[in-house]
């Protein structure tokens, strides 16, 4: 080794690891190399000191190569020998670079140059006064890696530093005696300045041959979809392994992102949160020494892709697999044309926690499909999913000689507001800004504040809507801000686990395997005779309901809080969702698009499935309906909640706050409430003629479509896709040849069989599997809580005379010598004796 310094060759040493372990970049490693060891020694010695990457990193070391050859190549060429006069040039290069390894050392977050094609473009021009600002010399030019300015995506860039003018532009010396020796210092000026700009262009020339050079590594492009995240992305670990530059890019198509008939992939609120959700991963790569490329994809996201691939060079792209159908075959379509043109592609598996096209039902069979019990076993008889501990986000990310020209992320209209007739904007964004912190930091600081505190709450009181017992996760998980690897990590291992809040990540898995099976679950029924069901078309209760205008204060609060914050709980979803269809006959179809338009983490498969499910047309009955009034002592029995999202209540007392149609005129004169006028009137009144309608129409559609009832069991039956006739039947060729359909039945609800069965029984009125659930939170202020205890105060006043009654006879009885009565074993149900049958 010609390098005698032996703490020198330490230092290059410990920075090659670094390079190897995705800490530092090829450029920035050459340039420390130069700093520590000089030009002379790095020229004589850089070869020896990476001979060690030959054997595993081959790609890797044909790049420092690459970039070595290039830098020392103006010496071996007599053509591009520099010219005696530019020797300055060198000596401000190398104290460029020594400067660049001392701002590192001082702030090891800065990041460093990572080209020397780069540190040559920021060298200062020859003829720079002595006395200039270092700083503004670097800044005649766009090094990459700069932070604080604003790349042409509109994003923070970093490596965009503002142009400077050099001391001499522009001025004339003072000293000019006339104007011949004024004119031929301007003349020369003027040369020095045009061979300023070739030796500019020269360089930039030199750049984007290197770049697609077939020597050099052909940098990566980062496919950025719905993982926008450092922390545990696997694609772009993936990127680190291919030791190659990365250029992360996200590119927007709206056509293609909103999916196929009336899907509404991607609603207003939930474009919102991915502008926001996209600045922040923006800086979140600037602090690494990257920054993010936003592009619009026209007509094509596979014509924009080849065309960054031919301005960049690039000879791979890595991301993250969406699992919609319309989507997956978008991928599969880009890919193949990539790799038709030689180009590798790696998709990575994070989205879910199961890939849901490999889960498969062998083993476990049908019987119970639709409920995450039954995903559950095919998911533990077939496991697919990522394993091992959550990876942590690299320190740094190398970067290329150039960057593509992107666009504004304003231009991609994601978080685009309406105006008024005289030009003002309307901000209706104003409160989700208020409510949710849209960086990663924010989602992991939601999973750790919900960990500490709210999942000792979650299984038992997740419900409450008046207290923060929930996680408020599932925007982060939609966007792919959190990994639900990670969170799955954590809440296991939390010191107060909870099964309920892991068996949601189930519930998450099996929406998406459900939209592989039924690619028009958005819009198509699944049970096929309930697309014959009567609906309303009153378009009135539809608007009253999307704006909270119904009069029943539990769902316009929640509707309420969903407009304005762009999220509601659980189980005020099935309030509202349950009401919209149990009792004012509304189609499920219209509460999807509604959610999909105002949620910010709105899912096509979580809500398609979940809304299925409630509008009886899914795989699976819920066995439940909630009733607007009676939920409330579950979810608010307080009315904290209805206070808080219908202000105009809150002088009401709380025992009237849920029934205010019930309320005296009087205390609603006290409390300044006009029913009709500050707060409306209900929208239906008969709720339980409401339901009982519900249920005779479901009756009919089955007797009128008897061919998809099951006549042995009464379940539903619906037909099956070929993919699980494949798995239970080993083949659907003998069922497509004969031309039949294979129909399995699913779970039913118990109120429909009966009310199938006797459809006439008091009109259903006494059906005895009524699915309406009654609030569990006992208030005597209710109508029916108050009967009941009323009823069972009765029952034990009864029980104490008899009881005392009992008492005085027995004590009669031993006065008088009389055996004791048989009443003895009180407390115990007497048997009436039945006589023998003759």
């Amino acid at each position: 080794m010609p390098v005698e310094n032996d703490s020198s060759v330490a230092q290059v040493r410990h920075l090659l690891r670094e390079l190897l372990v995705g800490r530092e970049d090829p450029g920035g490693f050459f340039c420390l190399c130069l700093s520590i060891l000089g030009s002379r020694e790095t020229r004589a010695g850089f070869r020896e000191l990476i001979a060690p990457l030959t054997d595993k990193h081959r790609q890797l070391h044909s790049q420092l190569i690459t970039i070595y050859q290039e830098y020392f190549s103006r010496e071996e060429d007599d053509e591009l020998r520099l010219a005696p006069q530019d020797e300055d040039d060198e000596l401000q290069l190398a104290l460029a670079l020594s400067l660049v390894h001392t701002s590192c050392q001082n702030s090891p977050r800065q990041p460093v140059p990572r080209s020397y094609a780069q540190l040559a473009s920021a060298m200062p021009v020859k003829g720079q006064p002595q006395g200039v600002d270092t700083q503004k010399s670097m800044g005649t030019h766009k090094p990459a890696g700069r932070v604080g300015e604003r790349s042409p995506n509109g994003l923070k860039e970093p490596g965009a530093t503002r142009p400077a003018a050099t001391a001499n532009e522009g001025r004339t010396d003072s000293s000019l005696a006339n104007d011949s020796d004024s004119q031929e210092k301007l003349d020369s000026n003027d040369q020095s300045e045009k061979s300023r700009k070739s030796r500019r262009r020269r360089q930039r020339k030199q750049q984007q041959q290197l770049l697609k050079s077939p020597s050099s590594p052909r940098p990566i492009l980062l496919w950025f979809r719905r993982d926008l995240r450092l922390l545990d992305n696997p694609a772009l670990i993936g990127c680190l392994e291919l030791g190659a530059p990365v250029i992360p890019v996200f590119l927007w198509n709206a056509q293609e992102e909103e999916g196929p008939g009336v899907t509404v992939a991607t609603g207003g609120a939930c474009k919102y949160w991915l502008h926001q959700a996209l600045v922040c991963l923006n800086e979140a790569l600037e602090r690494i020494g990257s920054h993010l490329v936003t592009v619009k994809a026209e007509p094509s996201s596979s014509e924009a892709l080849q065309r960054l691939v031919e301005e960049t060079g690039a000879g791979a792209v890595v991301a993250t697999a969406l699992y919609e159908p319309w989507l997956k075959e978008r991928d599969e379509g880009v890919f193949n044309t990539l790799k038709q043109h030689r180009l590798s592609c790696h998709l990575y598996h994070s989205y879910c926690l199961q890939d849901p096209y490999t889960v498969t039902t062998q083993g476990v069979g049908l019987r119970g499909i639709g409920s995450v019990s039954h995903f559950t076993s095919c998911c533990q008889q077939n496991p697919t999913g990522p394993s091992g501990a959550p990876q942590d986000a690299p320190r740094t990310l190398p970067v290329p000689s150039a960057w593509p020209a992107g666009c504004p992320l304003e231009q991609l209209g994601l978080a685009r507001m309406p105006r008024r007739k005289d030009g003002t904007m309307v901000d209706w964004a104003v409160n989700i800004r208020r409510d949710w912190d849209f960086t990663e930091e924010g989602a992991h600081a939601r999973l750790e504040a919900f960990l500490q505190d709210g999942v000792r709450r979650y299984e038992k009181e997740s419900a409450r809507a008046d207290a923060p017992n929930t996680s408020c996760l599932s925007p982060y998980l939609h966007w792919g801000q959190l990994s639900v690897r990670w969170l799955l990590w954590d809440a296991r291992g939390a010191r107060c686990r909870s099964p309920k809040f892991q068996r949601k990540l189930a519930w998450r898995d099996l929406a998406y395997w459900q939209l592989t099976l039924f690619p028009d679950l958005p819009w198509e029924s699944l049970r096929p005779p309930y697309k014959a069901l009567r609906w309303s078309s009153e378009r009135a209760h539809l608007h009253a309901w999307q704006r909270g205008r119904t009069g029943y204060p539990l769902v316009d609060a929640a509707m309420r809080q969903l407009w304005q914050t762009g999220w509601m709980n659980n189980y005020m979803r099935h309030v509202v969702a349950s009401f919209l269809i149990a009792y004012l006959h509304l189609p499920w179809q219209e509460g999807y698009r509604w959610f999909q338009d105002t949620l910010v983490d709105a899912d096509v498969a979580i809500d398609a499935m979940m809304w299925q499910n409630g509008g009886m047309s899914g795989l699976d009955h819920w066995n439940f309906v909630m009733h607007p009034v009676d939920a409330a002592m579950t979810c608010d029995p307080n009315g904290t909640y209805v206070k808080r999202w219908c202000p105009e209540l809150a002088p009401l007392p709380d025992e009237l706050i849920h029934k205010p149609w019930k309320c005296p005129a009087s205390i609603l004169r006290r409390a300044g409430v006009v029913l009709g006028q500050n707060y409306p009137e209900r929208v239906v009144t008969d709720l339980e003629e409401l339901r009982t309608q519900s249920l005779r129409d479901v009756a009919e559609v089955r007797r009128r479509f008897s061919e998809y009832v099951d006549q042995h069991s009464g379940c539903d039956l619906i037909p099956l896709p070929d993919r699980l006739v494949e798995e239970a039947l080993g083949s659907t060729g003998e069922v497509l040849r004969s031309g039949s359909r294979f129909l399995l039945p699913v779970i039913t609800r118990m109120e429909f069989k009966h009310q199938s069965v006797e459809p006439d029984a008091a009109e259903g009125r006494v059906n005895p599997y009524n699915a309406v659930l009654k609030g569990y939170v006992s208030r005597k202020r209710d109508e029916t809580v108050a009967f009941l205890n009323e009823r069972d105060f009765m029952a034990s006043v009864v029980h104490e005379g008899t009881q005392r009654l009992e008492r005085a006879e027995r004590n009669q009885r031993l006065l008088e010598g009389l055996p004791a009565p048989p009443s003895a074993t009180r407390g115990r149900p007497r048997r009436t004796p039945t006589m023998p049958q003759r």
